[in-house]
């Protein structure tokens, strides 16, 4: 399987992550630099169009740009905190039906001081149609951070509830 991997603003995938994303596959991880490409998320559904890619994830900036990825590729994706409503960079949305049902899981931390999960949960509540097909794991005392621990437990649970059995 071809796990894709969107770090965040001024991040990168840690080499811990990295180890337990590999128990399930292949890692894509392109390395992303927000601030030099406001049309950032275009540019990634060009490159990932072609590929074998099985599942999106992406963390916060990552997150916003794999919820549209996901959307575009028709593939499901795991959004920790994503920076749906807001974000300190400007990002180019690129236009991408949403007319398919496209499997997505939010984690959100309550505690988040970087990416207001109300804001989230207000951003998910305007955009819900009839394809909207989603779980959110609402988590007490997550911050923005993600801990080793609760990466791989909710990367478990996503593959796992998108079909994937390990």
């Amino acid at each position: 399987m071809n796990i894709v991997y969107i770090h965040g603003l001024d991040s990168k995938l840690s080499p811990e992550k990295k180890t337990i994303l590999e128990k399930f596959g292949t890692v894509i991880a392109p390395e992303v630099d927000y601030y030099s490409n406001a049309n950032t998320i275009e540019s990634l559904i060009e490159k990932l169009r072609n590929e074998d890619v099985q599942v999106i994830i992406g963390s916060s900036m990552g997150g916003f740009a794999a919820y549209y990825i996901s959307t575009a590729l028709h593939k499901p994706a795991l959004l920790f905190n994503p920076a749906l409503k807001n974000r300190s960079v400007e990002q180019l949305i690129p236009s991408v039906p949403f007319n398919k049902p496209c499997f997505k899981q939010f984690v959100l931390g309550n505690l988040d001081d970087v990416v207001n999960p109300g804001d989230t949960l207000g951003f998910l509540s305007k955009t819900f149609n009839e394809f909207t097909e989603f779980q959110i794991h609402l988590r007490p005392g997550l911050t923005h951070n993600i801990p080793l621990d609760v990466f791989q437990e909710e990367v478990t649970s996503f593959l796992n509830n998108s079909g994937f059995r390990f």
